[in-house]
């Protein structure tokens, strides 16, 4: 524990609740060679910083070692991992986001945190993961990173799009945005460089990527196609949409006692244009169905003539939109692959995994 986290909570409360001894001092003369921090770093199987707060963050970015938890760090040849707990501004700091890249280039680990009530009374970005959600991570995450995609170009896209009716109101599809996002932190991890299109989603982008927002479906196929051709993978994660209004409104549609009608015309696909280009990358898409899963993702991976395709079930209560948790069933042209129910970022890793083999 830090001199800060004993000033919230007393080493005795930790002790009693954990069973186990708490260290607090530097250099402990009641070790047998007063080197606390070198036996704890050589003694643990990982490291997990829990809450980070942002001065140990950017103690540990700059190397700065004058407490018993910056040392050990230092200290450790373990994997280590880190949750921050700041206030939202803290968060969104540039300096704060530097320093957090700057771990992660070391080979830390961020457990991200996650949005809502904090205890200033703010809301916003900053608060700490759940527990269990962190001790997931730890259960799952592998010790070792693979570099398979070192020096590869990942393009994706995430999120939904949003297509205007008039000056307030939009159509659009239930997309958190969540899977594209875990796709490119795990792209990211594997040593790709991405670029990642998004629509409207209230996530934080992966330290790292290329970020590109984009708000219509007729953006969206802008971003894409001026760069997939410089790409060598590109991952259709987003819930474009297939219909756009004909027409606008300049001004607010006033409620009637009538009924009211849209025309509305199809948008432009994505991903048929990018299979189709002279030069094209390695195309995977995406298909959310709410029946006949398997018979409309073949029928998708052939129209389309993509290289793989990643179906999910949506309308169903063990996953998909809007939540963590999601499982895929991975087609392509010879075969297909079931990835069962977990984590989206867990299941990231593992689609990226099977597209590397793919790939090959």
């Amino acid at each position: 524990m830090t001199t800060s986290a004993i000033q919230f909570i007393s080493p005795l409360t930790f002790q009693a609740l954990s069973g186990n001894p708490v260290q607090t001092q530097l250099l402990d003369t009641e070790q047998e060679n007063a080197m606390g921090h070198i036996n704890l770093a050589r003694w643990a199987d990982k490291i997990i910083i829990a809450p980070a707060t942002a001065n140990i963050i950017a103690k540990l970015a700059h190397g700065i070692a004058d407490d018993l938890v910056s040392t050990l760090c230092l200290a450790a040849e373990c994997p280590i991992y880190f949750a921050p707990a700041m206030n939202q501004a803290m968060w969104h700091k540039t300096i704060t986001q530097t320093n957090i890249k700057s771990l992660q280039q070391q080979g830390m680990q961020l457990i991200s945190p996650e949005q809502g009530l904090q205890a200033c009374g703010e809301i916003g970005w900053g608060r700490l993961s759940e527990p269990a959600t962190i001790c997931d991570y730890l259960i799952n995450h592998q010790l070792t990173i693979d570099k398979s995609l070192s020096g590869l170009k990942l393009l994706i896209t995430a999120g939904p799009t949003r297509e205007p009716l008039d000056p307030v109101r939009y159509l659009s599809n239930r997309s958190s945005g969540k899977m594209g996002y875990a796709l490119a932190e795990a792209a990211l991890e594997a040593g790709a460089i991405v670029s990642l299109v998004t629509g409207p989603v209230n996530l934080i982008a992966p330290i790292g990527v290329n970020l590109i927002t984009v708000e219509t479906a007729a953006e969206m196929f802008d971003a894409v196609i001026s760069r997939a051709t410089s790409h060598d993978i590109y991952i259709g994660a987003a819930a474009v949409a297939d219909y756009t209004p004909i027409k606008k409104q300049t001004r607010k549609i006033k409620k009637q006692d009538q009924e009211n009608s849209v025309s509305l015309q199809r948008t432009k696909d994505i991903l048929a244009t990018v299979a189709l280009l002279p030069k094209r990358p390695f195309v995977v898409g995406f298909a959310a169905e709410t029946h006949d899963l398997e018979t409309y993702a073949l029928a998708k991976l052939n129209q389309k003539k993509l290289d793989m395709i990643a179906a999910n079930w949506v309308g169903h209560e063990q996953g998909g939109f809007e939540n963590d948790n999601n499982a895929l069933q991975v087609f392509w042209h010879t075969g297909q692959k079931k990835l069962p129910m977990t984590d989206k970022k867990q299941l990231a890793k593992q689609l990226i995994a099977l597209i590397v083999e793919r790939k090959k």
